[in-house]
């Protein structure tokens, strides 16, 4: 999730900064400029890691009275790996999928493509709800063999001799299973709910503006199913470019693509509560 970075860049140190330390001066501009700055195909910056690694001679370029130093230096950067399975919180919830938060990272988005399968979007309560489908053989065989061996159960012939009505309580008890299970098989993705997802691809987004208007130029890193000799790794980068003169939203600069398609995944409540089911049988055994 978090990796180091080595950069090189130049830095510029104000006439007032003179009388300090050249390597504490350097650390307090680069502490200025990178933190929560996104770097392209880079990442997230959280913050510099440790002293700079090399600091050169201050150059003074003519007209400006400061002192422009090259410098190498490492920082903390927030990058996820391909297939990395992270903990988020749900921020928002729309027809398109769902949005999650890190804290700290906002724009992680979960299509609707990506969810546990059957999920469906509930517009009165504006969440997103998965509805599992269990096997129910093994129920309709357990209630076959509870009929053929209940002595309570009577058969037509002692109903019409007794000329009474007979409640159903069988059916009445299949019933009840009924509702509870549409109740227990409805599970909400409620906003502000802890979420474990898994990271599908990775988004960089360089808007610039051109002669034929603004462009957004996105290099989007996923996962390469077949690999080959120069990609080696897996991965697979492609690089797309959208013309944003006749939109109004602007693509973030880095934005990541989720799923919660499998078991383990999705809000982290759901698979606690099997986990606690489990623990007793295991024990008895």
């Amino acid at each position: 999730m978090f990796v180091l970075a080595t950069i090189v860049d130049t830095v510029r140190l104000a006439p007032v900064m003179f009388s300090q330390p050249t390597l504490l001066a350097v650390h307090s501009e680069m502490d200025k400029k990178y933190p929560n700055r996104v770097i392209m195909n880079v990442g997230l910056v959280i913050g510099r890691y440790g002293d700079a690694l090399q600091v050169g001679d201050g150059v003074c370029a003519a007209g400006d009275g400061g002192a422009h130093h090259e410098v190498v230096v490492r920082l903390v950067v927030y990058r996820p790996f391909i297939e990395e399975v992270c903990i988020g919180t749900i921020l928002a919830s729309s027809e398109e999928g769902i949005q999650v938060t890190m804290g700290f990272f906002d724009d992680i988005f979960i299509p609707a493509y990506w969810m546990l399968r059957p999920s469906l979007y509930d517009r009165e309560l504006s969440l997103w709800v998965w509805t599992p489908n269990y096997d129910e053989e093994e129920g309709e065989e357990n209630n076959d063999d509870y009929q053929e061996t209940d002595p309570n159960i009577k058969s037509e012939e002692d109903v019409r001799k007794e000329g009474c009505v007979v409640i159903d309580e069988n059916k009445e008890k299949e019933d009840s299973r009924d509702e509870e299970k549409e109740v227990e098989d409805r599970f909400e993705m409620y906003i502000g709910a802890e979420i474990r997802f898994k990271v599908k691809s990775i988004n960089f987004t360089q808007v610039t503006k051109t002669a034929k208007g603004v462009q957004a130029t996105t290099t989007t890193t996923s996962h390469s199913e077949k690999g080959n000799a120069s990609n080696s790794d897996g991965l697979r980068k492609r690089s797309s470019s959208v013309d944003l003169s006749y939109q109004q939203k602007v693509p973030s600069s880095m934005g990541i693509v989720a799923s919660i398609c499998e078991d383990g995944l999705g809000l982290t409540s759901w698979w606690a509560a099997a986990d606690q089911e489990e623990e007793p049988e295991e024990d008895m055994a």
